[in-house]
């Protein structure tokens, strides 16, 4: 099988919520976020204004494929979020919205901010002290910096460190 070519991630940090937030009432909604199965991806797809082959990511054996929904409501995938864990960090392939939560008209803000938080989580679960890494498009290297605490490290080569991955945790996973 063809090894698919790393791409840097564009996703936009809309806000940091601690969930996901109704645009229009600005409502706040507990979120879940679980592995995904191929059942799942039946809808998410390039019709219906996916932009990624979420079924390819899915065949790939060392990632895991996550889906976050609303609580309650889990048959409407919010966002998803591809990852792999390395021997000393957590690796970040592919993040996106719903195409309802992308561009002018979405209706919720807060999904990517939840999903890398949920990443920075789980290398802390598998104890790479919350770091996590990822490949970015070079216009949204500053924007990482800016929303996410990210450190560009080179390239278009991102971290997010302890100390990163800590303030969105709180933000996202209040104990």
């Amino acid at each position: 099988m063809k090894k698919p070519e790393k791409i840097g991630l564009d996703f936009e940090v809309d806000k940091l919520t601690n969930s996901i937030e109704n645009i229009v009432t600005g409502d706040s909604f507990a979120t879940d976020i679980t592995i995904i199965s191929i059942f799942d991806l039946k809808t998410v797809i390039k019709k219906n204004g996916w932009q990624f082959d979420w079924k390819l990511e899915l065949k790939q054996p060392e990632r895991d494929v996550y889906k976050l929904t609303i609580v309650n409501n889990q048959s409407v995938i919010q966002g998803l979020i591809s990852l792999e864990v390395k021997s000393d960090h957590v690796y970040m392939h592919l993040l996106e919205s719903a195409p309802f939560n992308k561009g002018k008209t979405k209706m919720y803000a807060g999904v990517p901010g939840n999903l890398v938080a949920f990443a920075c989580k789980l290398a802390f679960q598998r104890g790479h002290e919350g770091n996590l890494s990822f490949f970015s498009k070079t216009q949204l290297v500053q924007h990482y910096i800016e929303t996410l605490g990210a450190v560009h490290i080179g390239g278009r080569v991102m971290i997010i460190d302890t100390n990163a991955a800590l303030k969105l945790i709180n933000k996202y996973f209040p104990k």
